[in-house]
């Protein structure tokens, strides 16, 4: 089982690439843009095929992929057929979307897979099926005795295994929150529809006054059973947006301490401290969380599916902000080229001069440069703290 997390995780991620690169393909062909190949992978070309003036294929090394647009350098030499194709030639709006395509791309996966998760695979919650019913409520919750008198629910003949569908009429779709009508009207009445083999039975049950951390709520007396539960199609396009910006955020903050948890890395690889599950993870480590999701037997099929889910959504939310750090290569270092460039144009408009030349990406290589061999190096480490010592999630 833990094989087909490790498969489903590759299979995952490489489609992600795709779509990024998807993104970059169809916006500059959209714009006017040559794109010339269009390949996932890296190395020794395996298979490929040419479609119009682009050739897409696969390439051995399966650790990215790519979409070459024609003219992403000022000094790339170029025929006079393709000059006026070339990108630094396109406009710094136009250059921008073509460049952030990608990164807004992995943004959506992340919120589909969100909204899958809640509208189709399910999230635990509180059901509205009754497991237990309390026999009494008793000030201080203190134990029932012969004296007590019966729950609001046992009174009323609520049973283990009924399922609460509507309240006051209102569809029940939520437990959590569709029973604050309850907790906000302590000693009143309110209709409650169950289903009990088969049948609807409408209820009525007065909730008695019970005191929790100093406030008075409303009590009938019943523990619910917890399970999957899909949430409603327009709740799951709130839920998971609310779910995606809860993650975007955790990713920037992860993003911001990712310096001060180097030297711990360093410690847990070469050092044997235990790995933090919170810390730095490489590939190889996100592939085993899914490894271990998919192997998981204390779990249902839905909740292994929904883990891994969105294992793979904040894996894309995280690799769409990293992209956009504004650091060459990657695609928000050309973004910030790109928007050096707009301004200096404006400028130079406003002052009514020729734009001056865009700045040429391969001036900055040694920066690139910089920037590549720390990326290369903390991979390198992650992969060697993964293998050697690789953290364990408690999936």
């Amino acid at each position: 089982m833990g094989l087909i997390g490790v498969i489903a995780f590759i299979v995952a991620l490489l489609t992600s690439v795709m779509i990024h690169e998807a993104g970059h393909y169809f916006t500059a062909k959209h714009y006017g843009m040559k794109v010339t190949e269009f390949f996932l992978g890296f190395g020794k070309r395996i298979w490929s095929t040419q479609r119009g003036e682009t050739e897409f294929g696969i390439k051995v090394i399966p650790a990215g992929g790519y979409c070459r647009i024609v003219g992403m350098s000022a000094s790339e030499a170029l025929p006079e057929s393709d000059s006026h194709r070339a990108f630094f030639k396109a406009s710094a709006p136009k250059r921008l979307i073509v460049l952030g395509a990608g990164s807004f791309l992995h943004f959506v996966i992340g919120y589909f897979l969100i909204f899958i998760i809640f509208f189709g695979v399910g999230t635990t919650a509180l059901t509205s099926t009754v497991l237990q019913v309390v026999p009494c409520i008793n000030a201080n919750n203190s134990a029932c005795t012969t004296k007590s008198l019966p729950s609001p629910a046992k009174a009323a003949g609520i049973l283990p295994g009924d399922t609460f569908v509507a309240i006051n009429g209102y569809p029940v779709q939520d437990w959590n929150s569709d029973i604050d009508v309850v907790r906000k009207s302590p000693g009143k009445t309110n209709i409650f529809s169950v289903m009990r083999d088969g049948q609807q039975l409408d209820i009525p049950i007065t909730s008695i006054p019970h005191k929790v951390n100093g406030k008075t709520i409303g009590m009938i007396g019943v523990i619910n059973k917890i399970g999957l539960q899909r949430t409603p199609f327009l709740s799951a396009i709130n839920k998971s947006a609310l779910l995606s910006r809860e993650l975007f955020n955790g990713s920037i903050s992860s993003l911001a301490k990712l310096p001060a948890k180097i030297p711990a890395l360093f410690r847990q690889t070469f050092g044997g401290e235990k790995r933090d599950p919170a810390g730095l993870v490489g590939v190889i480590g996100v592939a085993e969380a899914s490894a271990q999701t998919a192997g998981n037997s204390a779990l249902s099929w839905n909740e292994r599916i929904g883990t891994f889910l969105l294992i793979i959504a904040s894996l894309n939310i995280f690799v769409g902000i990293f992209n956009l750090l504004p650091l060459l290569p990657l695609d928000g270092g050309h973004m910030a080229i790109a928007l050096v460039d707009g301004l200096r144009n404006l400028w130079a408009r406003v002052r009514r001069r020729p734009n001056p030349r865009p700045i040429d990406v391969e001036s900055l290589t040694p920066l690139t440069l910089v920037v590549f061999v720390f990326l290369a190096v903390l991979s390198l480490l992650l992969l060697a703290a993964d293998i050697f010592n690789p953290v364990h999630f408690n999936l």
